[in-house]
């Protein structure tokens, strides 16, 4: 019943080695190049699909890709599993507290960096057609909301990752940037649920009820996640009655957020919504050794297989060649760099924040990164975008991811200082120690450059 031919699990295997091999071999390139890895990811993708490979020989990507009739299926299945767990990834990594001397900076810029770029996304769908990239939905209210989540949006996998490869993920800049991260974008998941909550109603309908009932349902979810979820979890996770949890550590915890996934799917809020919450849940219950622990073993398994086979599969269904609009996606990246960069660096400036400080928190919270592109993957596959506003999503979350970790980059390297309280900060990367002394040129060592 549940059989796979043998030559079709023959080609599907050899399809899947082909991307994960690409995947992996073009990220790695990406990070010798100071690039996200994301970005290679999805490049590999790219060369294997319709955009380049597909387009020279049609007929051998379709035998490779599209051979038997459940292969899409496949690896579709991958796809939905390396997004679920990039959002598990993403909660897990949720900061809610800040220091005391952080709070009124973190407050000013979660609120300046939600409602000012969200409002204006929602005003820009009035100086274009944003019917030509409606989905299959027809429902131009969900989609005037993406655009609106597209401009405001920012990555906390990206962003957490570009402190790590920078070697100051313990710097107070980098734990400020992590935490309005995370509570941001839970800000602006909630906005994506009612969005795919609104689709998802019977007939696809827009009423005050099917509102009222997307926003009720959201945030009884969102609550009971939040308070009553960590609750049980810290008082069962323990016990020598909970055998799931004696019997395997990961596997407990895998359960609990494909079951919390499942609920929210079963509400009509979004399965991928369900696997933030079940991170942030998980995170909030667990402590600091458990925590660690947890998280090593998810992103051993989630950064090796399903999240590169994820991005190199939003690669894999571009096709740039048909369905990219490049002059209307250059106005649309330089419309929401502007926008969200100048706001948060004005909003860093009233709280009396120093020049060079609110530009590298402009620049930080514009990398839209892994959750962009889930934003743009969740609203396609809901029918809410169509194929070539998905491609302008898609490179919006990958340019301006780049365009982030090089300003940054490039601070580091000009011996400039990320904030008050970073001026002498520890470069720690690969276990090594370099001095990074601000406003003069770094000292040589045996470190090896970074690159």
């Amino acid at each position: 019943m549940f059989s796979l031919a043998s030559a079709d699990l023959v080609r599907f295997l050899f399809a899947l080695v082909a991307l994960l091999a690409a995947a992996n071999v073009l990220g790695y390139v990406a990070e010798r190049l100071a690039i996200p890895r994301v970005i290679g990811e999805v490049t590999g993708g790219l060369l294997l699909g319709p955009t380049c490979f597909g387009a020279l020989f049609p007929q051998a990507f379709h035998w490779l890709y599209l051979g038997f009739s459940s292969e899409s299926d496949l690896f579709g299945l991958l796809y939905q599993f390396g997004m679920i767990l990039l959002l598990y990834t993403a909660g897990l990594k949720f900061q809610s507290r800040f220091a005391k001397a952080d709070l009124k900076l973190g407050i000013a810029i979660i609120i300046g960096s939600t409602i000012i770029p969200f409002a204006v996304g929602w005003l820009s769908t009035y100086l274009f057609n944003p019917a030509q990239f409606l989905g299959a939905a027809h429902n131009i209210v969900a989609l005037k909301i993406v655009v609106a989540i597209s401009i405001a949006v920012t990555s906390i996998p990206v962003i957490a990752k570009i402190f790590s490869d920078l070697g100051i993920m313990h710097s107070r800049f980098a734990k400020i940037v992590v935490a309005i991260a995370g509570v941001h974008d839970l800000i602006l998941w909630v906005a994506l649920a009612i969005a795919s909550g609104m689709v998802s109603s019977p007939g696809g309908h827009i009423d005050a009820w099917t509102v009222s009932r997307s926003l009720v349902v959201t945030f009884a979810f969102l609550v009971v996640c939040i308070a009553l979820v960590p609750w049980g979890l810290r008082r069962i996770t323990s016990k020598r009655a909970n055998f799931l949890f004696r019997a395997s550590f990961l596997g407990y915890f895998l359960v609990i957020l494909f079951a919390l996934a499942d609920i929210a799917g079963y509400l009509k809020v979004d399965v991928m919504y369900g696997a933030l919450l079940a991170g942030i849940a998980t995170k909030f219950a667990l402590p600091e050794s458990l925590h660690q622990r947890l998280e090593a073993g998810i992103n051993g398994i989630a950064f090796a297989l399903f999240i590169p086979l994820y991005f190199a599969i939003v690669g894999l269904q571009l096709n740039l060649a048909k369905h990219f609009s490049v002059g209307f996606f250059i106005l649309y990246l330089i419309f929401a760099t502007i926008v969200q960069s100048v706001v948060v660096y004005l909003t860093c400036r009233v709280v009396k924040t120093d020049k060079l400080t609110s530009l590298n928190f402009a620049a930080a919270m514009n990398a839209r990164g892994g959750p962009g592109i889930v934003l743009s993957s969740v609203a396609f596959s809901f029918g809410i975008i169509n194929q070539d506003f998905f491609a302008i999503l898609v490179m919006l979350a990958l340019l301006t991811s780049w365009m982030a970790g090089s300003w940054l980059r490039y601070v580091l390297r000009k011996g400039m200082r990320l904030m008050p309280g970073d001026e002498q900060l520890v470069i720690r990367k690969a276990q090594e120690e370099v001095l990074f002394q601000p406003s003069a040129v770094p000292v040589q060592s045996h470190a090896p450059r970074q690159p």
